[in-house]
């Protein structure tokens, strides 16, 4: 592997927050959320109270991800 790439590499680790991914914190509300879309589709949407609990899980599944992407600071 290059100079290039392997610093590239690490950067791009170091910009997602590789070490907060691995926390049993993030892994399990990260895993929560796709849980609970995937039982609000598999069950069906049928009413309005469906497509909130779908937005509220998609919702918390996006500031899952975002609170791992840092802004690049060059």
């Amino acid at each position: 592997m290059s100079d290039d790439t392997r610093v590239a590499s690490e950067s791009w680790l170091r910009r997602i927050g590789f070490k907060k991914v691995l926390s049993v914190e993030w892994l399990g509300q990260t895993i929560a959320s796709v849980c609970w879309i995937c039982s609000v589709l598999a069950y069906a949407i049928q009413s309005p109270g469906d497509w909130l609990q779908l937005c509220a899980a998609s919702a918390w599944l996006l500031a899952n991800l975002a609170a791992v992407i840092k802004p690049k600071m060059d």
